[in-house]
């Protein structure tokens, strides 16, 4: 919210006009565009709630809200959405150079301790421009955007999609997984009411539309939710899910391979015959709790999401991938694809 005041008053000092309305507006819709995140943010995110977007999650709260404010937040609603006449405003809250991502990048730099993260967001948000009705950003800016995008690539690969990461994350998504199967199937699986809530019910979108009994229990939904449960399942009666929360809640984190092809259909076969044996498991079902391959990728700037574009001074425009001289921001558009493959640290495969 403080960069978007930077950016405006950016804006405005260059003769652009935005009124007070307009700024309070787009400031609204920048605090509120994640509110839809629910426990662990983007980890449970269609696992909680499957086919359910916390985009969709954000537009429901924000309109919950304008019905409390009485109509104060249409504005930001109309901006959010992109249904705004000015859809610069819109580009500020979600693009390819949102203040969303200069805030995140910086702040998880500092607090990961990442320093590739760093940027120099006042050195940006200074030299933003608008060239029909879209953000662009002055050709003296330019390398500070080469380093915004190449400070992206590294994050993702240093931090958001870390091996560790990426273990912990498609763990708890497991867990969460068993605890819903074990209440489908009326075996009784302690929570929180809000988070029992959608572990006994299917919830859909429609749900949302028709109701507000889905959103104020999702309302009520965070990490503490999630990792009570964790804590409490490490003793049910059901040994895959109390397992898998072990493994969790005492960092004994399952083993995972990461290459840039997908892992051979007979090894993957090997490891589960071997988790089945040794973990005493009945069925594959069972086994996929503990042994799973997937694939995650990133790309630091996608043109197909909209461009970046960079302002010359005779009023030409060019993409950022074809201003740069450097030649790694062409290959930073292009997107990095890898599998990974999780199974027990202590499984020992035998020769046989």
């Amino acid at each position: 919210m403080y960069l978007m005041g930077m950016a405006l008053d950016t804006l405005r000092s260059k003769g652009h006009k935005i009124s007070g309305k307009e700024a309070e507006a787009a400031s609204v819709g920048i605090l509120l565009h994640d509110i839809g995140h629910g426990p662990f943010s983007h980890t449970l995110e269609n696992c909680l709630i499957p086919g359910v977007s916390h985009e969709f999650l954000s537009e429901m709260f924000m309109s919950k809200l304008n019905k409390i404010y009485k109509g104060r937040l249409s504005l930001a609603i109309e901006i959010f959405e992109g249904r705004y006449k000015k859809k610069f405003l819109h580009q500020l809250i979600s693009s390819q150079l949102d203040v969303d991502r200069m805030d995140y990048l910086k702040r998880d730099s500092f607090f990961t301790g990442v320093q590739e993260g760093v940027i120099s967001h006042d050195r940006i948000i200074k030299m933003l421009e608008i060239k029909n009705d879209q953000i662009v950003v002055e050709e003296k800016g330019i390398y500070s955007i080469e380093k915004f995008l190449v400070a992206r690539r590294l994050m993702y690969w240093q931090v958001y999609l870390h091996k560790t990461v990426l273990v912990a994350e498609n763990l708890l998504v497991k867990i969460l997984k068993r605890a819903k199967e074990l209440s489908d199937n009326k075996v009784p699986v302690e929570a929180s009411k809000p988070l029992e809530y959608f572990l006994k019910n299917t919830v859909t979108k429609k749900m949302f539309l028709e109701s507000e009994e889905p959103l104020e229990n999702f309302a009520r939904l965070d990490d503490v939710d999630m990792m009570a449960a964790v804590k409490n399942w490490t003793t049910h009666e059901d040994k895959i899910l109390s397992l898998l929360c072990e493994k969790l809640l005492d960092r004994k984190l399952l083993k995972i391979e990461i290459k840039n092809e997908p892992f051979s259909e007979s090894r993957i076969e090997r490891i589960k015959k071997e988790v089945k044996k040794q973990y005493g498991l009945q069925t594959m079902n069972e086994v996929s709790y503990f042994v799973f391959t997937s694939s995650t990728s990133n790309s630091a700037y996608n043109p197909e999401k909209g461009n970046i574009n960079i302002l010359y001074k005779d009023g030409s425009l060019k993409d950022i991938a074809k201003a740069s001289d450097q030649l790694n921001i062409s290959v930073l558009s292009e997107p990095v694809k890898k599998y990974f493959l999780c199974y027990p640290k202590e499984i020992v495969l035998s020769n046989n």
